[in-house]
């Protein structure tokens, strides 16, 4: 069974600094790309970060750019999202997602995802 799995979400003030893990289990997921994105409440899902596994080439969304990190531990078989400087617009719940990269290759569109962690809920104060 291919499970991911989310955590290190909270609750934190404006300017403070949080990292996202994401662990997989169940897969070996070389060759594929790994996503992080966010869905506030009332709004639609939006990617904020992908990374090619293989390569670890990475892929962010324009809104992030210069405060989120995407990185990753092969052996672990974790992937992280280092998110800095937040800001209260960053509140959502935030997941990770596998998928074949394809011709498309790795992009931030959150369709085509294969696997879904359940989540981990990040609430920004101002």
């Amino acid at each position: 069974q291919v499970l991911l799995v989310e955590s290190g979400g909270g609750s934190v003030q404006a300017g403070g600094s949080l990292r996202l893990s994401c662990a997989a289990s169940g897969y070996t997921f070389s060759g594929y790309c790994m996503g992080w994105f966010r869905q506030a409440p009332g709004k639609e899902r939006e990617g904020v970060a992908v990374i090619l596994i293989s390569s670890g080439s990475t892929g962010y969304a324009d809104s992030v750019k210069g405060r989120f990190t995407i990185s990753q531990d092969r052996a672990k078989n974790t992937w992280y999202l280092q998110i800095d400087s937040l800001k209260p617009e960053d509140t959502a719940m935030y997941y990770c997602a596998a998928r074949w990269p394809g011709p498309a290759g790795c992009t931030t569109e959150p369709i085509s995802w294969a696997y879904w962690g359940q989540g981990t809920q990040v609430t920004v104060s101002s």
